[in-house]
């Protein structure tokens, strides 16, 4: 009998470890901006397709585009005039970058998130703002975790779904996106 409640216990708090995990790993998508956009937003984002690359001395990122955005950029949109179609998202990945322990040449490597960020086109919903939402969420590397940014993060961010929209109004020629496709 003392076997079989300590194989209860112990099949228990195996099953309560995993859910937690789970649900842990789910958090992220309960975040929201003020204005509205949410993380949930762009769920499914991880799994899209590169846009472009790109990198600074302090940082690495990958910009990657839902269907409706890589369809855009494919059909040369902005370059063409034309304004992203409302349902465009495109998400940023930034990494601190790594020297590559295992290449046999000096290659930097993605390490530690340091933060995504999202738009939204959705003409109606955010006609004060280029008809884009925006929203940066910090990732907290010790509790591996995502919050919203707020004017201490680097760029600093007003802290809702309006947060970019100064500094992308210098791309307003091309409907508010710096990035460019990278061809293939």
């Amino acid at each position: 009998m003392k076997g079989k409640t300590l194989l209860a216990i112990a099949t228990a708090t195996w099953a309560l470890t995993i859910l937690g995990a789970v649900t842990s790993a789910q958090d992220k998508y309960n975040l929201r901006v003020p204005g509205g956009l949410a993380f949930s937003e762009f769920r499914g984002y991880e799994d899209w397709a590169v846009i472009a690359i790109d990198h600074t001395d302090d940082l690495m990122k990958a910009i990657v585009g839902n269907p409706v955005a890589v369809d855009a950029f494919r059909a040369g949109i902005p370059g063409n005039g034309r304004p992203f179609p409302d349902g465009t998202k495109i998400a940023k990945v930034e990494w601190r970058p790594t020297k590559s322990p295992d290449a046999p040449y000096d290659i930097n490597v993605p390490s530690t998130v340091y933060d995504l960020d999202f738009m939204v086109k959705d003409a109606k919903r955010f006609a004060g703002s280029g008809g884009w939402g925006y929203a940066v969420f910090k990732y907290e590397s010790g509790a591996g975790t995502y919050t919203p940014a707020t004017l201490t993060h680097k760029p600093p961010q007003a802290n809702d779904a309006r947060c970019g929209s100064a500094c992308h109004t210098i791309a307003k020629a091309k409907d508010y996106v710096f990035t460019e496709y990278a061809r293939r």
